[in-house]
């Protein structure tokens, strides 16, 4: 087993029973940044290589893992509580299907020009939702997951803040589909600004972080908080606000110098998809990196990519290990610990990670050198 591994193993150790044990998570201040100018680790929806996403349990273990910021993607209740799912469609993410009581809510609804059927966070009181358990969205990928079906509930984003602020780490919320929750008379950036307000945050050295795929409630939020926003930049594609007004703006086109330089007139730095930085050929393998991470600081842009996930089928091809006819191969852990460090020496600011006891050992092991 390899030092980085160790660290993890022997992180892991002390997560029992969905609790994380006080050797590794000690309560502290919450500042903007923990390590200066070093690169921050968001626990992607929490560690989910190690356990459902969008869960208590799932944050836990980032923060024992050592993330600097926890990252809950947020949509609405029916009553207008903030909820951390990754889609406000939960078939995939609970055990709804198992309640017959709810069987009348299965319905289908038209977000963001998609047609999806299943049950959603807006027909759900928030006493309602706290009847259902979580479970694990990939279990294919993940099947040790699922041991931890059941389990959990859905957290509200008092409940992540709460949590962030006891262990001294920060939040980084996604508000997901702003245009579809406006439409429904469920707006996302109100009770957001007025949650981290009334837990003390709302300043620039605040160590919150809010994103968005689109732009509308982004320049929104700019007339109202000092707190540090991210506009994420997705690899293909088009902000839906905008779609939906007929405007013809890219993601392609956000990302050249000028659409960037646009960007800094209402966000702190972007998110973009690793493709952004290092492109993938059509045989999986990376491409020379682009000038997107220089462009961005030219324009005094932070720039955070995600998303670092462990397993082989997740990875470039050029950072895949093992045998790729064992059946075992597309879920085992490749080279993770390789493709971290050619990102952080292209310069990123910060990596979402499944996995940031990885991204922190992997930055442990560089201040060594």
């Amino acid at each position: 087993m390899t030092m980085i591994r160790k660290f993890v193993a022997g992180a892991l150790a002390v997560v029992a029973g969905g609790t994380v044990a006080a050797v590794l998570l000690q309560p502290g201040p919450a500042t903007a940044d923990r390590r200066d100018r070093e690169p921050i680790v968001i626990g992607h929806r929490g560690a989910s290589a190690y356990r459902p996403e969008h869960t208590l349990l799932s944050y836990e273990t980032a923060i024992a893992l050592g993330a600097d910021y926890i990252e809950p993607d947020l949509v609405s209740t029916k009553d207008h509580v903030l909820v951390a799912r990754h889609e406000n469609e939960i078939s995939g993410t609970t055990d709804v299907e198992n309640h017959p009581e709810f069987a009348s809510r299965r319905t289908t609804k038209t977000v963001d020009g998609v047609q999806i059927t299943g049950w959603f966070t807006e027909d759900f009181t928030l006493a309602e939702l706290r009847t259902l358990r979580a479970e694990e969205r990939i279990p294919d990928l993940r099947p040790e997951n699922t041991a931890f079906n059941g389990l959990a509930q859905i957290p509200t984003f008092d409940e992540v803040i709460e949590l962030a602020q006891r262990y001294g780490v920060g939040v980084y919320p996604e508000t997901k589909h702003p245009t579809y929750f406006d439409s429904i008379g469920l707006s996302l950036e109100e009770p957001l600004l007025d949650t981290l307000a009334r837990h003390g945050w709302k300043s620039r050295r605040d160590p919150v972080f809010i994103q968005s795929f689109e732009t509308a409630n982004l320049r929104e939020l700019r007339g109202k908080t000092r707190l540090h926003l991210i506009q994420l930049v997705n690899a293909s594609g088009a902000p839906y606000d905008r779609v939906a007004a007929g405007d013809p703006l890219t993601y392609d086109q956000m990302v050249t110098p000028a659409g960037l330089k646009d960007v800094a007139t209402y966000a702190d730095g972007v998110g973009v998809a690793t493709s952004r930085i290092v492109p993938v050929g059509a045989d999986g393998r990376l491409l020379p990196p682009t000038t997107l991470i220089q462009d961005a600081h030219r324009a005094h842009l932070d720039v955070h990519t995600w998303t670092i996930r462990p397993e082989n089928s997740q990875l470039p091809v050029d950072f895949r290990l093992g045998n790729p006819a064992n059946p075992a191969y597309p879920r085992a852990t490749g080279n993770v610990t390789g493709w971290l460090a050619k990102l952080y020496d292209l310069g990123v600011d910060g990596v979402f990670s499944d996995d940031p006891g990885l991204a922190r050992a992997v930055l442990a092991a560089r201040e060594r050198h």
